[in-house]
């Protein structure tokens, strides 16, 4: 059992992570689906938008930010080329750890391969997934190329585009599951709208990944019947993870999903966040920022029937478990 999960800031002591969000990014380059909102490069916004979660009793949030979403992603971007490699832009990796400073969070440094489009399929090709798994074992050992050391502490966002897993999305889980045996580091997954985190499942524990360190993403967008605690009962940790809209048909079937996991005996499996990704769900532009899970999120849930205790339990044992058993 691992007591310690590495950080933005360095070494950080299971006990000391407190309140986790467990899915989220600070600075992030998504243009190339949304044009009008899908840059957040602004060190001093992310700062602001951070120290509302700090004010809440926040300890920690875990930046899911892989290799394909940081060119272009921090305040002082191009300013020098990355160094080669598939890994973070130093640039990106770098912004966070100041922010980390600024803000006194705890910031968990995601590593590894997103999902198509954003896949380099030339570099897929050239590359199987042995040399993949070495590369995140690299960010997760040494630390990301070009930052000074600064250590992933764990695998993901890694995943797929659509219902199905595509070639080159195979190849990345396959090399994340080999790099969770190698470095004993979680791996954290994109499902997002079908039911793929089955299949996801059904791949990594193939190639020997431990069910209870991987997390299914975005289970909350997945309406198949029964989805999420399938996941649960495999072992492995169930994301309802874009808790990032205020529309009050998504609050209540969020609210839901979380309440029958508790009532069906999966407490230990949720796993709660915003997934901030996007310019528009910044507080600054109207949206809920990472706030709203420990806001209106936690009131309607304690509202309908949750206990604080259970909360608690949920946004810090939960996600600690996660990174540091």
């Amino acid at each position: 059992m691992t007591s310690t999960v590495s950080t933005a800031r360095g070494l950080v002591a299971r006990q000391e992570l407190g309140t986790v969000l467990p899915h989220e990014h600070l600075f992030i380059n998504l243009m190339r689906e949304r044009r009008a909102d899908g840059l957040i490069a602004d060190e001093a916004t992310v700062t602001e938008e951070l120290n509302v979660f700090t004010a809440l009793g926040g300890g920690t949030v875990v930046d899911l930010t892989t290799a394909e979403l940081t060119p272009g992603a921090a305040p002082d971007a191009g300013a020098s080329p990355p160094p080669p490699g598939a890994s973070r832009d130093p640039a990106n990796v770098l912004a966070v750890q100041r922010v980390a400073e600024a803000t006194g969070l705890h910031v968990v440094l995601g590593t590894g391969h997103y999902r198509d489009p954003f896949l380099d399929r030339d570099w897929f090709d050239r590359h199987g997934a042995d040399a993949i798994a070495e590369e995140i074992v690299r960010d997760l050992t040494e630390g990301f190329p070009g930052t000074g050391g600064v250590r992933a502490g764990i695998i993901g966002e890694v995943g797929c585009d659509k219902w199905y897993i595509s070639a080159a999305e195979e190849r990345s889980l396959r090399a994340a599951a080999r790099a969770q045996r190698a470095s004993g580091a979680a791996v954290h997954t994109h499902a997002a709208r079908w039911p793929v985190g089955l299949p996801q499942l059904d791949l990594l524990t193939s190639e020997g990944a431990d069910p209870a360190r991987v997390a299914i993403g975005h289970c909350d967008t997945v309406t198949a019947p029964g989805y999420a605690e399938q996941i649960a009962r495999r072992g492995a940790y169930v994301g309802v993870d874009t808790i990032n809209t205020d529309h009050a048909g998504e609050v209540d079937r969020r609210v839901r999903m979380v309440l029958d996991l508790v009532r069906a005996g999966y407490i230990d499996n949720i796993l709660l966040s915003h997934d901030v990704c996007l310019i528009s769900q910044l507080r600054a532009y109207g949206g809920g920022g990472y706030g709203f899970v420990h806001t209106r999120f936690r009131e309607q849930l304690l509202a309908s029937g949750l206990d604080a205790g259970e909360f608690e339990h949920i946004t810090t044992a939960n996600p600690a478990r996660l990174l540091c058993s």
